[in-house]
Order: structure tokens, then C-alpha cells, then sequence
């Protein structure tokens, strides 16, 4: 896996200040899409232990809230394959900072019908994440009033609680 780049103090991806990981490659390519380049798996640089490191020590002031996943497509299978290694790491260091998850996948259709029958890996991966973003963008639906979302069909969804429930449970500002 590769990643374009880490920004070790966001404010714009999620609550709080936080370390946001932007992962390499998509399938998604969505019209009007910030992050073109990240499409391609092999822009950017390798996803290695050392950098996985470097994001656990980026994380330890008590100031960074979490981590957020994006890119790209972090729930592209490769992706997760790179993730679960640093996200696994996050939860047993810091099981109090939370991870937030942006995908352009749908969380019932895609993620729970077809990623968590079909992959091992995407059970696992969702048992980490806190918040899950939703739904490709679209351009048509842009809306620069909403929060840590692009286009008003993206939904902010509570995934363990959603998961628990067997329905969606929507993450409140």
C-alpha cells in the first residue's frame, strides 16, 4: 500500500485536532473529486512499519483527539490490508483516541453486504472504526455548509453502535 500524505495536526476531518492519513488509490474517481492523484495505488510513498510508527508517536499528545482515514479509498482491500496493521496498533496504544473512516462506499450495501462476507479482513477493520463517512461524493450535491462531509448524500455514521443496533445510528455535532 501507499499513502500521499499525513497531516499530523487536521482540523478538518473530523472533532478535535487529529493525524489524517491519506491513503493511495480508488475506484471510486468521482467527478469533482479534491484528491485526484490519490486515485492511482502507486502515487505517493510505501506504507511501511516505519511509518506506521511515526503516526503512533504523531498521535501521543493528549491534545490529538484521533485518527482519520481518507484518501483515496481506504476500504479498498489492498488498503485495509496496509491499515489493519497501524489502526490494530492505535486501539491497543491508544484505546481512548477514535478512528474515523471516509469512504465513497455505502455502509449497508457495499461495507456489511458485500466487503464483510467477502474479505476477512473488513470484519476486523470496522470492529476499529468509530465513525464511518459514507458515500461517494457528489458534485451535484456539494454543500460546503456541512460538517466533515462534501456532498449531502454522504452520511456520518456511529459504526459500533450501528452495528450493535442492526440499524444506522447517525454521529451528532
Amino acid at each position: 500500500m501507499n499513502y500521499a500524505e499525513i497531516k499530523t495536526c487536521d482540523v478538518a476531518n473530523g472533532p478535535g485536532v487529529r493525524v489524517s492519513l491519506f491513503v493511495s488509490g480508488c475506484t471510486h474517481h468521482c467527478e469533482g473529486c479534491f484528491n485526484k492523484e490519490t486515485w492511482d495505488f502507486n502515487f505517493g510513498k510505501p506504507f511501511t512499519d516505519e511509518v506506521i510508527d511515526d503516526i503512533i508517536e504523531y498521535m501521543k499528545p493528549d491534545y490529538i483527539k484521533g485518527i482519520t482515514l481518507l484518501g483515496g479509498e481506504p476500504l479498498e482491500q489492498t488498503n485495509q490490508q496496509g491499515l489493519l496493521p497501524l489502526i490494530r496498533k492505535i486501539d491497543q496504544i491508544y484505546p481512548e483516541k477514535d478512528i474515523w473512516c471516509f469512504t465513497g462506499y455505502d455502509f449497508e450495501k457495499d461495507v456489511i453486504g458485500r466487503m464483510m462476507e467477502e474479505w476477512d479482513e473488513t470484519k476486523e477493520f470496522m470492529s476499529y472504526i468509530d465513525v464511518l463517512v459514507d458515500g461517494e461524493f457528489m458534485i451535484d450535491k456539494k454543500d460546503l455548509n456541512l460538517v466533515f462531509k462534501g456532498s449531502s448524500n454522504q452520511r456520518t455514521i456511529m459504526v459500533q453502535e450501528s452495528l450493535a443496533e442492526g440499524k444506522i445510528i447517525y454521529w451528532q455535532p
